[in-house]
C-alpha cells in the first residue's frame, strides 16, 4: 500500500481489487477508477476494480454461502474475531490514519479520532458477543416457559460515505457481523483506498471466507444491485437525505429491514448567560472541523439577540486565525472539500448566502500557492440569517456557518426545531433550568449541553428525528436492533394442552 506523502511529490498508486469469498479479485471488467488527494489533485492515491453488476452479485452469493456457518459459530466465539481485528486497527492506527487524510483530506488530529472511534465500536460490539439480551418473563399458565432471543437475519448490504470512511463502516459492520450476518460492503467511490485497508484488517483478524465482501464502484453498478437483490434483506445507508429516499422506496417493495442515517442541518444555541468563549470553541470546531463535512456539523447559531454582536465577534476573530492546507502538516486546521463537486456547491450554496444575509468571513474558494491544486474552500460566517432562509434550512455540507439572531430562549428552540432535519443540536447556558428544558424540547437525536454539536460517544445510540433518519440507530447497544429479527419462544412442561387466553380466564 502506498505510503502519505506530501502535495505535488510522486508515489506509487495502491491497487485495490475487490474481496469476494475470502479471496482478492479483479472484477469481471478488469476496468478502475482512480482516487485522488482531495488537498493536491495531482496526487493518485491509488487505482481500484469498478464493480459490477456482476460483480456484485457474486459478492451477494459467497456471503450467503457463508451464511449458515457463521450464523452456527457461537456469538462469543464471533467476538473473539472481533476483538482481534480491534486490536489490528489499534497496532495500525497512525497507519490508517494517515491514510485516510491523504484520501479523504481530514486533518490528522482528526483522522486519528475516526480511526479511534472504529476501534471502539469493534471492542464495545466485541462484547455483545457475550451479551446480545433476550427476555425471559414469567408465563400466564403454570409450567411453561417464556422467552425471547435474537436471531440473526442474513445478509446485510452495507453502504457508507466518505467523510468518516473507517468509523462509519465499523458501526454498521460490527453489530451486523457479532450478531450472525455476513456483509457485502460498498464503500464510497471517493474512499476506496480506506475501505481496502480496513478490510485487509479484518481478513488478517480472521473473518471466514464470504463473511465480509468488499465491491469498490459506482452507485448505479454496486449500490443499486445491493438495494434490489432479492437475497439481500438488510440494507445499513448513510448519505443524503433525497437518496435514502430512493433507496427507501425500492427497499420497500421488498419489505427489507432499513437503516438509514442522512442528513442534518444542526444548531447550537447560545443563550445571554452562556460562556461566549466556550461557545466559540464550541462553534468553531463543530462548523468548521472536517471542513464542515459532517452529518453533526454545526451549520447554524442561535444566538439570543443581547450578545449576538459579542458572540459574532468573537468567531470572526477566531475563523481569521484558521489555517488551510494538507491535513498530514500538523499546524493546519481545515482540510480541503472531498472534490471539486463540492466546492461548486459550497459556491452555490454562498451565493443564496449573499442574498439572504450579510457575509463576514470568507465566501470563495481558497487558490493561493499550493491550495490551488486542492478543493479548499475558506471557512463562511454569514450575519444577520433568518430561521427559514435557504442558508438556515437546506444542508449545505461544507464550511458554512449562519449566525440567527433571536429574542428569547422560547423564539431560540422555535427557530432551532423549524427544519425538516433533527439529528444534533447544543445549548450553552449557565442555566440549569434552560438547559434541562432543552434536553427535553430540542427535536434532536443527539443534545449536548454546554459542548458542540459533534463528539458522540459509540456506546450510545446515534441517530436522528424526523428526516436525519428512518427511527434506527447505530452505536450503542441499539445498534444490533437493525441486524437481528426477535423470536419469541414458548416450552409448556405441564404434560396436558394449555390454551393461552383461554384456560387462563377466571371462571
Amino acid at each position: 500500500m502506498a505510503v502519505p506523502v506530501a502535495p505535488g511529490t510522486a508515489a506509487d498508486p495502491a491497487n485495490g481489487n475487490l474481496f469476494i469469498a475470502g479471496a482478492w479479485v479483479d472484477g469481471v471488467t478488469g476496468e478502475t477508477f482512480e482516487s485522488l488527494n482531495p488537498a493536491d489533485r495531482r496526487d493518485v492515491v491509488g487505482r481500484f476494480q469498478a464493480g459490477t453488476a456482476a460483480d456484485t452479485g457474486m459478492a451477494i452469493k459467497a456471503a450467503e454461502a457463508a451464511f449458515p456457518a457463521w450464523r452456527s459459530m457461537p456469538a462469543p466465539k464471533r467476538g473473539e474475531i472481533m476483538y482481534r481485528f480491534a486490536e489490528l486497527m489499534a497496532r495500525h492506527k497512525e497507519r490508517l490514519s494517515q491514510a485516510m487524510t491523504r484520501e479523504m483530506g481530514k486533518v490528522i488530529a482528526e483522522a486519528r479520532g475516526d480511526v479511534q472511534e472504529g476501534i471502539d465500536i469493534a471492542y464495545l460490539m466485541a462484547g455483545e458477543g457475550r451479551r446480545m439480551f433476550g427476555d425471559t418473563v414469567p408465563s400466564e399458565l403454570p409450567d411453561k416457559w417464556a422467552m425471547s432471543i435474537r436471531q440473526p437475519i442474513g445478509v446485510a448490504g452495507i453502504i457508507t460515505p466518505w467523510n468518516f470512511p473507517i468509523a462509519i463502516p465499523c458501526w454498521k459492520m460490527m453489530p451486523a457481523l457479532v450478531t450472525g450476518n455476513t456483509v457485502v460492503f460498498k464503500p464510497s467511490s471517493d474512499t476506496p483506498h480506506c475501505a481496502t485497508l480496513l478490510v485487509e484488517l479484518m481478513a488478517e483478524a480472521g473473518f471466514p471466507p464470504g463473511t465480509i465482501n468488499l465491491v469498490t464502484g459506482s452507485g448505479e453498478a454496486v449500490g443499486d444491485t445491493i438495494v434490489d437483490s432479492p437475497d439481500v434483506p438488510v440494507i445499513s445507508f448513510t448519505s443524503s437525505s433525497a437518496t435514502g429516499k430512493r433507496i427507501a422506496e425500492r427497499a420497500g417493495r421488498r419489505l427489507k429491514r432499513l437503516s438509514l442515517e442522512l442528513g442534518g442541518k444542526n444548531g447550537v444555541v447560545v443563550l445571554r448567560d452562556a460562556d461566549l468563549d466556550l461557545a466559540t470553541d464550541g462553534i468553531l470546531w463543530s462548523a468548521f472541523g472536517t471542513t464542515g463535512q459532517r452529518c453533526t456539523a454545526c451549520s447554524r447559531v442561535i444566538v439570543e439577540q443581547a450578545v449576538a454582536e459579542p458572540l459574532l465577534e468573537r468567531l470572526e476573530a477566531r475563523a481569521k486565525t484558521l489555517k488551510l492546507g494538507y491535513g498530514l502538516d500538523p499546524g493546519v486546521d481545515v482540510g480541503p472539500l472531498i472534490n471539486p463537486a463540492a466546492v461548486d456547491k459550497v459556491g452555490r450554496y454562498v451565493g443564496i448566502g449573499r442574498a439572504e444575509g450579510d457575509l463576514v468571513i470568507g465566501g470563495s474558494a481558497a487558490t493561493a500557492g499550493d491550495l490551488a491544486h486542492g478543493n479548499f474552500f475558506n471557512p463562511t460566517i454569514f450575519s444577520g440569517v433568518k430561521p427559514m432562509d435557504r442558508i438556515g434550512q437546506e444542508e449545505i455540507f461544507g464550511p458554512v456557518l449562519s449566525v440567527i439572531p433571536v429574542a428569547d430562549f422560547d423564539a431560540a428552540v422555535t427557530a432551532l426545531n423549524q427544519t425538516r432535519y433533527g439529528l444534533s443540536a447544543s445549548i450553552f447556558t449557565r442555566d440549569v433550568n434552560a438547559a434541562f428544558r432543552a434536553m427535553r424540547d430540542f427535536e434532536a437525536g443527539i443534545v449536548y449541553v454546554n459542548a458542540g454539536t459533534t463528539g458522540a460517544e459509540t456506546h450510545l445510540p446515534f441517530g436522528g428525528w424526523k428526516e436525519t433518519g428512518n427511527g434506527h440507530r447505530e452505536a450503542g447497544h441499539a445498534a444490533i436492533e437493525s441486524y437481528t429479527e426477535w423470536k419469541s419462544i414458548y416450552v409448556d412442561f405441564s404434560g396436558h394442552l394449555q390454551r393461552a387466553q383461554i384456560d387462563n380466564q377466571p371462571d
